[in-house]
């Protein structure tokens, strides 16, 4: 059900990409972002292990609870609003998590091609 105006890659209304976790920037379910979000949490992916492990090699660690920022960690098969150029390196190394095409917003494709996000959708 789309919660926002804003358009998903596919030129339709972006879909929420998960409630629980909560994902977004502005913790809405939805991967759109305001001008302060210079990570670019457009991407709704679906994390896998492999994924998982790779983001915590660059620094990153999505896995590990940090109840000071109200997070649980992530678990493989979460679905969670990942910054465009994080995927982009994932997919760069070959590991990129899958994308949930209709709750990825549209400006995803000012940092990562189209056929890149199709090839590995869960959704077409």
């Amino acid at each position: 059900m789309p919660v926002s105006d804003a358009l998903n890659v596919l030129g339709g209304q972006l879909l929420a990409c998960s409630y629980a976790p909560l994902t977004g920037w502005m913790r809405t379910g939805c991967c759109e972002a305001d001008p302060d979000d210079l990570g670019r949490h457009h991407v709704c992916v679906k994390v896998n292990e492999e994924f998982l492990a790779f983001s915590a090699m660059r620094g990153n660690d999505l896995s590990t609870p940090r109840p000071e920022f109200r997070f649980a960690g992530l678990r493989p098969g979460d679905r969670w609003c990942l910054c465009a150029l994080r995927w982009r390196e994932a997919w760069e190394a070959g590991v990129p998590p899958p994308v949930v095409l209709a709750a990825t917003h549209m400006a995803a494709l000012e940092v990562i091609p189209l056929e890149a996000l199709k090839r590995y959708a869960v959704d077409r």
